[in-house]
């Protein structure tokens, strides 16, 4: 997979990585509130292999879900063709990742395999809906399933009723195919910037809900246009316009970031003075300048300081 998109994936999910519950309800039906405390672990294992020198691969994201039990999970992003060697790899992450943290008790190994889910970013007929390991031991036989989510069969609306919004620098692969038409039909690309426009509005809505922070949504769309300049090389009307409008959000995001930095500092400053004067109460100050009672208290404490 390319780099780009490997790296935006793990970048979301460890500046963000709340974002990453909803995912984990969908694929492996869980119930977690997102309140659950998240424990990641390095990403580089050594795999060992006969006649050769031990090779460092390095997993997508392997961490600890602490909710009601402890769980541990490994998830693997991938954008290309389904050929077994996907399947290869992600046993040898697995095995590693438990043995990594296995214990010796006795003289008993004790190693505990994660639970593992793969997102496809591409959907091709061979594409499976599932991978399945079947470890035959001594002991007996071992066999379980390995789900898949195809990122392109979630539309927009599935996205944000489920919250997965981790899925929206990655939602421009449902358009890929198309990419041609877009840059050779003005209406047609128009179409995709409206679209667009709408993940933009409501992402916004979220930030004003609190339903997300300021630097959650400013992770998505720089992440987004990275994706989209990546992914639309040949097409030059595409990454312009989709792009172009990923780089627009960001700046309008600083602007207003600067701008409401310069709102609070002014709020502070006439409560300082209202302060200074010694005629109001705390409760006054804070109605008029529009601080909360405690940053008032807070800014009065540091003036006598």
């Amino acid at each position: 997979m390319g780099n780009i998109y490997d790296g935006a994936f793990r970048t979301i999910l460890n500046d963000c990585r709340q974002m990453i519950i909803p995912v984990i309800n969908e694929v492996f039906k869980e119930d977690y509130t997102g309140n659950e405390i998240i424990e990641f672990h390095p990403n580089e294992h050594f795999i060992e292999q006969q006649d050769a020198v031990n090779q460092e691969r390095i997993t997508d994201t392997n961490f600890i879900i602490y909710g009601k039990k402890k769980k541990k999970y490994h998830l693997e992003c991938e954008s290309s063709l389904p050929d077994g060697r996907m399947t290869i790899r992600l046993f040898e992450y697995d095995a590693q990742i438990a043995l990594d943290e296995g214990e010796v008790i006795n003289e008993t190994l004790t190693v505990t395999f994660p639970n593992t889910a793969v997102l496809y970013l591409r959907t091709y007929k061979k594409t499976p809906d599932k991978m399945r390991y079947v470890i035959k031991t001594p002991g007996g036989t071992v066999e379980y399933d390995v789900p898949i989510m195809k990122v392109q069969e979630y539309s927009l609306e599935d996205i944000f009723s489920k919250g997965l919004l981790l899925l929206i620098p990655f939602y421009i692969f449902s358009h890929e195919k198309n990419f041609k038409v877009y840059n050779s039909n003005e209406q047609r690309l128009a179409e995709l910037k409206a679209e667009y426009r709408s993940i933009l509005e409501r992402l916004d809505k979220l930030e004003q809900e609190g339903i997300i922070g300021a630097f959650d949504k400013r992770t998505i769309i720089e992440l987004s246009g990275d994706v989209v300049r990546e992914i639309a090389q040949k097409y030059e009307n595409v990454q312009k316009g989709i792009g172009g409008m990923m780089s627009g959000a960001l700046l309008e995001t600083e602007a207003r970031t600067i701008l409401n930095r310069g709102k609070d500092e002014a709020k502070k400053e006439t409560a300082l003075r209202m302060l200074q004067d010694g005629e109001l109460s705390i409760d006054k100050i804070a109605k008029y300048s529009g601080l909360d009672v405690a940053e008032v208290e807070l800014i009065a404490e540091f003036q006598t300081v």
